[in-house]
């Protein structure tokens, strides 16, 4: 990075639970093919308690439609949580004068029914684990549940489906291997290729380059980037913000439950934001070839 240039930012967000910036290129990047009706993601007032703490305190969170939006926060901020409520697994916590929602495509997916949901998003958690005798092609298969009968085998197209999704991640050479011989990486792999046979309108991902080499890292966000190329509407939460910086079109950071700052990387991953919420010094360059943020960090004095 020694050929990279510090850019100085005049006007940074400021920390904050009000704190929700855009950035006037947003507009376009919610609607990239200019169709009416692609609106992405637009979650509102969603909280959770349990034991009596309050984990998600009244979250309003967009992702753009067509887009890969970046869920960023320390150890402990909310986003396990947040996708979580988001995808159906946690119910949110009630008590507001005003329900929460998460409208996606004209509807709410806190109140759509299971199967349903299960046809408009997927969800990859970190660490997913089975005890079950899966071949990872049969553990891709999964995906293709929730859009057939509920006695229906396999189909051929199936087949094709989960097939193909594990070349996408790279990893069709695995689809006769017993699931639980696998690495983490190549677990993890797997769990984005059943979410890819769900053939989903919003992708929801729990840290997932967890365990992958850099290569393999940057091979999965790529995976992302042409899914939102493709029109998925694409949340993950990542902990590595230079990951993040290089490929996503919009962020949503969040701290001790709240969102502190949301929209373009560039407006948003700044000294004034990440400072504050990381506890560390930051310094943001230029990357020479991408023009993307690098950031660099130090420890605070």
């Amino acid at each position: 990075m020694s050929e990279a240039t510090r850019t100085t930012t005049q006007e940074g967000p400021t920390v904050g639970p009000d704190t929700v910036r855009d950035h006037p290129a947003d507009a376009a990047v919610r609607n990239p093919s200019g169709q009416q009706g692609a609106a992405g993601l637009d979650a509102a007032r969603v909280s959770w308690t349990v034991d009596g703490r309050l984990i998600l305190d009244g979250v309003d969170c967009t992702a753009p439609a067509g887009a890969v939006s970046g869920l960023l926060g320390p150890n402990g901020s909310g986003k396990s949580t947040l996708l979580r409520v988001l995808a159906g697994v946690r119910a949110p916590s009630t008590g507001s004068d005003e329900a929460a929602h998460a409208r996606f495509d004209g509807a709410d997916l806190l109140t759509m029914p299971r199967r349903q949901r299960a046809r408009v998003l997927a969800l990859v958690e970190q660490d997913a684990t089975t005890d079950l005798p899966l071949s990872v092609l049969d553990a891709v298969l999964l995906g293709r549940i929730p859009h057939r009968s509920l006695l229906a085998g396999d189909s051929a197209h199936d087949r094709e489906v989960a097939s193909a999704a594990l070349a996408r991640v790279g990893m069709a050479a695995f689809a006769e291997r017993d699931v639980a011989t696998l690495s983490g990486g190549e677990r993890q792999r797997v769990h984005l290729a059943r979410a890819l046979a769900q053939e989903p309108a919003l992708l929801l991902l729990d840290e997932p380059t967890n365990h992958l080499d850099i290569a393999a890292q940057l091979d999965t966000m790529r995976v992302l980037r042409d899914l939102a190329d493709d029109g998925v509407t694409v949340l993950a939460a990542l902990h590595d913000l230079n990951l993040a910086a290089q490929t996503c079109d919009h962020v949503v950071v969040l701290a001790d439950g709240r969102v502190v700052a949301a929209g373009d990387v560039r407006d948003v991953l700044v000294p004034e934001v990440l400072d504050a919420v990381y506890g560390v010094r930051c310094e943001v360059l230029t990357h020479p070839r991408t023009g993307r943020p690098v950031l660099t960090f130090a420890p605070q004095d």
